[in-house]
């Protein structure tokens, strides 16, 4: 399963030929897509800089298409799940090749499974962080219960 396919987009969102996720607009301006995705317009420029957005250009305005608003949601959703702006291109580019279906669903279950295990292993981090900073917290409590009964 890809990226698109867990986002809820279809191959022809992604690639600009088929129906897109309920909206029907085919055509975005920069704002339309900022206020939508909840992200700064700096961000949006960041990312056509980095290759994963290609809007067209009329004048000074961006015009964004399907395929760039489809392509925005992998990206957001690759980096909710701790994927770096690299590893989301790299699986988003595998869409431009001929076999991209199955080499893209290689490259994204390898990669999914690696995210697992790296978010497995924050898991059991942030639990024994928690748990010792509870402890932390309980014997701060009671020193502070001991000084305020004794007085001093």
């Amino acid at each position: 399963m890809s990226m698109a396919h867990l986002a809820g987009i279809s191959r022809d969102d992604v690639d600009g030929s088929g129906p897109n996720d309920g909206n029907k607009q085919t055509t975005f301006t920069i704002g339309d897509l900022s206020r939508e995705f909840d992200v700064t317009l700096r961000t949006l420029r960041f990312y056509e800089d980095k290759a994963l957005l290609n809007p067209r250009r009329e004048g000074l305005n961006r015009i964004y298409s399907r395929r760039d608003r489809a392509r925005l949601k992998l990206v957001l959703m690759g980096k909710k799940v701790g994927f770096s702006l690299t590893e989301i291109k790299e699986m988003l580019d595998l869409y431009d090749l001929k076999d991209g279906q199955v080499m893209q669903m290689r490259l994204a279950l390898k990669k999914f499974n690696e995210q697992i295990e790296v978010l497995e292993r924050q898991k059991v981090d942030i639990e024994q962080a928690l748990d010792e900073l509870r402890r932390t917290v309980d014997v701060v409590a009671g020193l502070l219960r001991q000084k305020e009964a004794g007085g001093g």
